[in-house]
């Protein structure tokens, strides 16, 4: 049986770099000037409704987690002309990378996929994942998915992140034990 590796809770994020459609390369991870913690978002790419939807929905809390000094990105194997067509449909006013290598998926951990034709997509492509790193640099909430339907519910996962943002929580990195 084949087992490929995935980053760890309290781990280091890998190193990723991607583009931006206003062709900036950005560290995947890195937090922004405003915020100090980081929330990373693989998507299927342009041709998936669900990430769209998901994407979407995701905007509506873009307030509570820059609130809350989470920055957020999503990304995806797709072209900059795909997400170009995709940016139609999105209406997100977070940052949305392109163009993750096959390797760079196999770096994040997260199912890769095979098209089923030239309609679905042109390449292979990320299933969903959810990378949270904290100020260190480390993996605080990973959440890896092998199809589109089985994603964390966006206002648990925020509501969550309020939590262990509060310092009063003093809430540690889950799943470290190996």
């Amino acid at each position: 049986m084949s087992r490929q590796s995935r980053p760890a809770a309290g781990e280091p994020f890998p190193e990723v770099l991607v583009t931006t459609l206003d062709g900036k390369a950005v560290q995947l991870g890195h937090a922004c000037e405003e915020a100090d913690w980081t929330m990373v978002v693989v998507y299927r790419g342009q041709h998936c409704p669900l990430c769209t939807r998901y994407l979407n929905q995701l905007e509506n809390y873009w307030d509570r987690l820059c609130a809350n000094k989470v920055g957020l990105m999503a990304v995806s194997a797709d072209s900059r002309e795909q997400l170009q067509a995709h940016m139609e449909k999105l209406e997100v006013s977070f940052p949305v990378a392109y163009g993750l290598t096959v390797e760079q998926m196999q770096a994040l951990g997260v199912y890769i996929s095979v098209p089923r034709s030239a309609a679905e997509t042109d390449h292979n492509f990320a299933e969903p994942g959810i990378f949270v790193v904290n100020q260190d640099g480390n993996l605080h909430v990973v959440d890896i998915s092998n199809n589109p339907f089985a994603r964390p519910d966006i206002e648990q996962l925020v509501s969550g992140l309020e939590w262990i943002r509060d310092p009063k929580n003093d809430y540690p990195v889950r799943g470290t034990f190996r």
